[in-house]
């Protein structure tokens, strides 16, 4: 029975070998091979159509049959989601054959293929970039084009993640700040928040960063070294009167104001050591002067 069974399994396998597609896949005639990978390709059979295209495509190359066999070879790497493949066979398509009626498609097809490549918000957004890119050459080409809208859709989808990308960043750095060595994670917050803000005017995190801002701005501040303080200080509050005027409704208002009293608190107090401090300076370096002067006398 055992025997019985491997011999089946062989019978089996041997004709499998001998079956269309690996007749097919051996034959040197192109034409026949031409014909079988468009066969595979508008039945669906998108890897066997890639390995036949491989075979006749280096033949057929500046033929009247290349340029729908280019495309159909780019479109199989898209149907089989290999897209980082099949953006590259469009962008060829396409500087290749530009006036071809295929060539919008082609140019959309190799935008869409990076954007269904770029990866979440959380992770590196460098391939996202390039799908932008490829966005923007299409809709400045083929501005008219019916996929126009589609493309400014994933346009805006792909900004959404940078968005979110930015905004993590800064989380992690407001997370950061409790750390062992808060004061460059503090200054890192300011320069941060401030970036987002200006990069991202309309998004919906720059309320809740504004207060941030206000918050990592007097924590800098009070940590920061005597002569650094007073400046430091006023930035806070002027982060604070910031706030206020661009959120004057906000649900951040009670805490800012909490903020902001204790830095004017520190401020003053920090405001009568400084003076007692340049005194003091003032005093020394007079007295060192009259030293001076003194020594000046002496020697004559």
């Amino acid at each position: 029975m055992r025997v019985q069974s491997i011999l089946l399994l062989f019978i089996i396998l041997a004709a499998s070998s001998c079956g269309p597609f690996n007749k097919l896949e051996k034959s040197t005639n192109w034409e026949e091979l031409y014909a079988g990978a468009n066969k595979y390709y508008q039945e669906g059979e998108y890897n066997k159509a890639i390995i036949l295209y491989d075979k006749v495509l280096p033949v057929i190359r500046g033929s009247e049959k290349a340029e729908l066999a280019d495309y159909n070879y780019a479109n199989c790497h898209f149907k089989t989601k290999r897209y980082i493949e099949a953006a590259g066979y469009f962008s060829n398509f396409y500087r290749t054959y530009n006036r071809s009626p295929l060539a919008e498609e082609a140019l959309f097809m190799n935008a869409y293929s990076l954007y269904l490549d770029a990866p979440d918000a959380n992770l590196d957004q460098q391939s996202s970039q390039e799908a932008v890119s490829a966005i923007q050459q299409f809709v400045t080409k083929f501005p008219a084009s019916a996929s126009y809208e589609r493309a400014m859709e994933m346009l805006v989808d792909l900004q959404g993640r940078f968005e979110e990308k930015a905004y993590m960043e800064s989380s992690m750095y407001y997370r950061l700040k409790d750390g062992l060595y808060p004061g460059d994670y503090y200054r890192a917050c300011i320069i941060n928040f401030q970036n987002f803000m200006k990069d991202y005017p309309d998004s919906k995190h720059n309320e809740e960063l504004a207060y941030k801002l206000v918050e990592v701005s007097t924590g800098y501040a009070e940590n920061s070294a005597f002569l650094k303080k007073e400046d430091r200080l006023k930035d806070a509050l002027g982060f604070a009167t910031s706030f206020y005027r661009r959120y004057p409704n906000s649900a951040f208002t009670g805490k800012v104001k909490d903020i902001e009293e204790k830095a004017k608190e520190e401020l003053d107090s920090h405001s009568v050591l400084l003076a007692d401090y340049n005194q003091r300076l003032a005093e020394q370096k007079a007295k060192a002067l009259e030293n001076k002067t003194i020594e000046k006398v002496e020697i004559k």
